[in-house]
């Protein structure tokens, strides 16, 4: 039975991976683990560990105290806010994969880790970038993530260690709030429709990014981790891709629903790291190697991401409404 450890599990991707993978293979077989204590997490019955990458040495022991024997690696710092504090974005993504994969190494496990489309830059070819192509990363956080596949090329290559990786692309979710990415504008926009019926946006209106809804993304990182090994090609990180949207293609989604909603542009910081990046990815490798294939186009995760947000919005107004009542 496996056991599983999952680094930086309260980020967007954390919260929603460890439901599945609690789900596919039992709720005591995964622990959770965050840089900072959540109060919360430490109450409950469920496996959960206070953990910093950077600590080596804390990172071998709960992996020989759970006897893990595979880590979902995806505690880092995100591109915004990597350019905000680029030493602590070099040393959480790249000190704190490499103390993983020396633990990998010893203890022979199996790694997921997630690379980006960040690690793209302004020489790139912006339409149906391939998987081998010009890696020059304008950011601290994609020259962390061209550093990272290097890292786990080598280590495959070198010791044999069983790291898998994909160049994730923009990731819509209703499940948890933006984390301090350039494509957080495509998930704040829901709630601000929502709550408010108008957005400002931090990008222009023609800013066309690959996206991908997180169930899909959930499912890729889950299907290629259960490939077999002799399937995985490319150990350095896998391009994948499901959708790619302007701006105001999203807005014209989301208007057919919200016909009242208005979005402004003020474009910040953030547009020069969008402009590097590429419009369209060819996946056509991960598509081959093992299988990949998306599910969600642009029209079905607007309509599942209103309709899912109108729920939770909905049920947090009424436990508001609930708590308020009882202090009378």
């Amino acid at each position: 039975m496996k056991t599983i450890l999952v680094t930086g599990a309260r980020g967007q991707i954390g919260s929603d991976l460890v439901s599945a993978l609690r789900r596919r293979f039992g709720a005591t077989q995964v622990i959770e683990s965050t840089r900072k204590a959540v109060p919360h997490l430490e109450g409950n019955l469920l496996p959960y560990e206070v953990l910093d990458v950077t600590d080596e040495h804390r990172l071998q022991e709960i992996v020989e105290h759970y006897q893990v024997d595979t880590i979902y690696h995806l505690a880092g710092l995100l591109s915004a806010k990597g350019e905000q504090n680029p030493e602590l974005c070099w040393n959480i993504n790249v000190n704190g994969l490499k103390n993983v994969l020396q633990v990998a190494k010893s203890h022979q496990l199996r790694v997921f880790w997630p690379s980006s489309i960040a690690v793209f830059g302004p020489h790139t070819p912006k339409l149906d970038t391939p998987q081998i192509t010009v890696e020059d990363p304008s950011t601290v956080y994609g020259i962390t993530k061209v550093t990272g596949e290097l890292l786990c090329r080598y280590y495959a290559y070198q010791f044999g260690v069983d790291v898998r990786s994909l160049r994730l692309p923009g990731i819509i979710s209703y499940s948890t709030l933006p984390g301090g990415g350039t494509t957080d504008f495509a998930v704040e926009i829901f709630y601000a429709a929502l709550k408010y019926g108008t957005y400002t946006c931090f990008v222009r209106p023609e800013t066309r990014l690959p996206m991908m809804y997180m169930p899909d993304a959930i499912a890729a990182i889950l299907h290629l981790m259960e490939a077999d090994s002799a399937l995985i090609k490319v150990r350095s990180s896998y391009n994948i891709a499901a959708v790619s949207f302007s701006a105001e293609e999203l807005v014209a989604e989301i208007q057919k629903y919200l016909p009242e909603f208005t979005c402004d542009y003020a474009p910040d910081f953030r547009q020069a790291i969008a402009d590097s990046w590429p419009c369209v990815i060819d996946d056509s490798r991960a598509r081959a190697d093992w299988g990949w294939k998306h599910t969600y186009d642009l029209p079905a995760i607007v309509a599942d991401m209103l309709a899912k947000l109108d729920e939770r919005l909905m049920r947090v107004g009424q436990e508001s409404m609930v708590c308020a009542q009882s202090l009378f």
